[in-house]
């Protein structure tokens, strides 16, 4: 598998998707941030919650 050239291809894709404009020096920059952003998610993914582990409540910010 071509992890760099399937990258590229992610980049494309979901710029097309979501209608935004991707210049074409803009795509190092880009894919080095995406890279950093799958490390760490595979990270958070490898850390094991116990059973027993609540979630966060939620808060709402309120405007007084």
């Amino acid at each position: 598998m071509d992890t760099s050239k399937d990258l590229d291809t992610l980049i494309d894709v979901a710029a097309r998707a979501i209608d935004l404009p991707v210049e074409a020096e803009w795509k190092p920059g880009v894919k080095a941030h995406l890279e950093v952003l799958l490390r760490l998610a595979a990270v958070v993914e490898q850390f094991k919650l116990p059973d027993e582990a609540e979630p966060a409540p939620v808060f709402e910010a309120r405007h007084a």
